[in-house]
């Protein structure tokens, strides 16, 4: 990868670390940021599940971002988009991907710190996305990929993975 095409990727890292980062970490900490408490009613099973649901985050918010670059010529940034509609991989299986992965990285933290306002920054993000995406990135998609995207939106879910992943026609 060109030394260009990564600082692109770089920046636009900037959604997802605010919002998996900053934003909780201003959530728990309550502006004091040393002051940090978290309950862990049942530690046993709430770290290891939260770090696994951080882990599944993180693997596709990561593979994501390689199709973007690679197959897409884009990066996640609304103002660097991919050039080429991404049909391949985890995009076979579910057409959000990148904001599931995001989506399991808040509720990993969620789980890990038993937190009640990052649940409440959870929900919010999630039904942000679901009508940013139904309002605004769905109708943009269209106009910028045509027949392509509606047909694969027609055959692969918004949220819930398919069992088995689409093929796109040739």
């Amino acid at each position: 990868m060109s030394d260009h095409a990564t600082l692109r990727q770089l920046r636009s890292l900037v959604l997802p670390l605010v919002v998996v980062g900053v934003v909780p970490f201003l959530l728990v900490a309550r502006f004091r940021p040393f002051e940090i408490r978290a309950a862990l009613p049942w530690p046993y099973l709430q770290v290891p599940l939260g770090l696994l649901l951080f882990c599944i985050g993180l693997f596709l918010l990561a593979n994501t971002i390689r199709l973007f670059g690679q197959v897409g010529k884009g990066t996640l940034a609304p103002w660097d988009p991919p050039r080429r509609l991404v049909v391949q991989g985890v995009y076979r299986y579910v057409r959000n991907p990148m904001i599931s992965g995001v989506l399991f990285m808040l509720l990993g933290e969620t789980v890990i710190l038993g937190s009640s306002a990052l649940l409440g920054w959870f929900l919010f993000a999630f039904v942000l996305n679901t009508v940013y995406f139904k309002l605004s990135e769905e109708p943009g998609l269209v106009k910028r990929f045509g027949q392509e995207y509606v047909t694969y939106r027609a055959n692969v879910p918004m949220w819930v993975p398919r069992l088995k992943p689409w093929d796109p026609p040739a």
